[in-house]
């Protein structure tokens, strides 16, 4: 049969039909909530999600006219963190971490989405000359996009600034953006095209000679060493102070152990080459992830990490600093009903709560770490060995 590319009704039954699916079977859920959301869809898939009750001390954010990430204030609460995924013992680690951690502190540092473009000159001397040219005219650039009339262009995605690395006769540029409470990729697409076409390509002092929308020297959806440093997304950083008695009777390990195990795990890091030195924060990225609607693409960008872990008087200070979260609380997966559903459950539901959902995110796989951590850091890693093998079973 001819596959059937819409989404109507009729489609979906006919996809269904020729797979063999029948009514009732791998899914009763009405599907027309979900036509938007995917191509040729056949129906949905159902994972189990479990809720983590966290403690966390949130900073409250805006954006200044500039830009510039504000802090309006803080307050302590317990959230119960959504958790969709398949990982056994998963839940039980983070509840365990979240227990010793007591309180987490979460800070938003920066807000920044970035699309790699690249102009291809003539030859280097061009290609230096744009780049200067591109790093002087941000100013411009972002008042041309703001008075265009084009009804395709995002209001919400606004340009704060331009970075270029020139090679050879390539100049790359990334274009940095805020973008609401939107991850923002396809608004700052759109813009960054306008922007491209429409203002380089046209009032450059050289003519490029091809413009590419990404380049790739950002490193959308993969981890990087630029977006390890610089951030694409959100910009969190988690701590937790561990006392003693947590420790020995949550954790069942002493924190000179833990302290050792971090020193271990840096250098093992360093030696692999490494885009992140934390313990394991993609499985609770992603389970948090699965349960609010975020693109599940953007875990590997998003789980790039650095935890660090340091004796203090009384017990371990514990931290984790994400470059880059790339979340949302509006638009793409989070209008489906479920995330929908699980956002408005941590209060993240719609507009002003990104930075808050970040700021989830990066507590919830901080517990991970100091779980996971802890597991490890026995004597012979003997707690880790153990849960995998009653979690895991026999095969």
């Amino acid at each position: 049969m001819r596959w059937p590319r819409k989404n109507d009704q009729e489609s979906i039954a006919r996809r269904r039909e020729a797979m063999g699916i029948d009514d009732g079977l791998v899914t009763s859920i009405d599907l027309e909530p979900f036509a938007g959301a995917a191509e040729s869809l056949v129906g949905v898939a159902v994972i189990p999600v479990s809720a983590v009750p966290v403690s966390i001390e949130l900073g409250a954010y805006e954006l200044d006219a500039s830009g510039t990430l504000v802090e309006t204030g803080r307050a302590v609460e317990t959230v119960h963190v959504p958790l969709a995924h398949t990982e056994g013992g998963l839940t039980a680690s983070v509840t365990r971490g979240a227990l010793a951690a007591g309180t987490v502190r979460t800070y938003v540092l920066a807000d920044r989405i970035t699309r790699a473009s690249c102009f291809v000159c003539a030859n280097p001397a061009e290609a230096v000359a744009l780049a200067a040219w591109i790093e002087d005219e941000v100013d411009a650039m972002r008042d041309w996009l703001e008075a265009s009339p084009d009804p395709m262009l995002s209001r919400h995605a606004r340009l704060r600034a331009a970075d270029t690395h020139v090679v050879g006769p390539m100049c790359h540029v990334l274009w940095r953006w805020t973008t609401g409470d939107a991850v923002g990729p396809n608004m700052m697409t759109r813009n960054a095209y306008a922007l491209n076409m429409g203002y380089v390509m046209q009032r450059a002092p050289v003519k490029p000679e091809r413009s590419i929308l990404e380049a790739n020297m950002g490193g959308d959806k993969k981890p990087s060493h630029e977006f390890f440093r610089s951030g694409h997304g959100k910009s969190v950083l988690a701590e937790a102070l561990i006392t003693d008695e947590h420790v020995r009777r949550v954790l069942r390990t002493t924190a000179e152990d833990l302290e050792a195990l971090s020193w271990a795990g840096t250098h093992g890091s360093i030696a692999s080459g490494m885009q992140s030195v934390a313990f394991t924060p993609a499985s609770a990225i992603a389970a948090v992830f699965a349960a609010t609607g975020q693109d599940l693409g953007m875990v590997g960008t998003s789980s790039m990490a650095q935890g660090t872990g340091r004796r203090v008087a009384g017990g371990l200070e514990a931290t984790i600093r994400f470059g880059g979260l790339e979340v949302g609380t509006v638009g793409g997966g989070t209008t489906l009903p479920s995330a929908r559903e699980w956002l408005a459950s941590v209060g993240c539901a719609g507009p002003g709560k990104v930075y808050r959902l970040a700021q989830i995110v990066a507590a919830a796989a901080l517990c991970l770490e100091i779980s996971a951590s802890a597991a490890m850091a026995t004597a012979g890693s003997e707690n880790f060995f153990q849960a995998h093998h009653e979690r895991g079973g026999l095969r």
